[in-house]
């Protein structure tokens, strides 16, 4: 299982406030993406695609929202993540050669 530590602390907290009744796999699909969107926006108007140190600390709480959503629909799913991120950079070692795709931000469809 993906960090166990992070789920029971995770778990714990939604027990201790009668929250488990809202999460339901969609919801909790819903908060992944509305908490991605909050890292997102700490980057909308920047300069060279760097924030503001200043809000280093939001982001810093930002992906941990994500990693919270994010293992929370894993462990609904009994989906180990760090299992399925290794199995999908080893799907995307096929897809993406190196000899297609160093230094390319081509999708793989588009190699030749």
């Amino acid at each position: 299982m993906s960090n166990p530590k992070a789920i029971k602390i995770i778990k714990e907290f939604i027990k201790q406030r009668d929250w488990e009744q809202f999460h339901d796999p969609k919801n909790l699909a819903i908060s992944l993406n509305l908490e991605s969107s909050e890292v997102l926006e700490l980057f909308q108007w920047t300069k060279d695609n760097e924030i503001n140190k200043n809000k280093v600390t939001n982001l810093k709480d930002e992906l941990a929202d994500v990693y919270y959503w994010l293992l929370l629909l894993a462990d609904h799913y009994d989906i180990d993540i760090e299992d399925a991120l290794e199995e999908k950079i080893k799907k995307n070692e096929k897809k993406y050669p190196i000899d297609k795709s160093k230094g390319s931000s081509e999708k793989y469809s588009e190699f030749n």
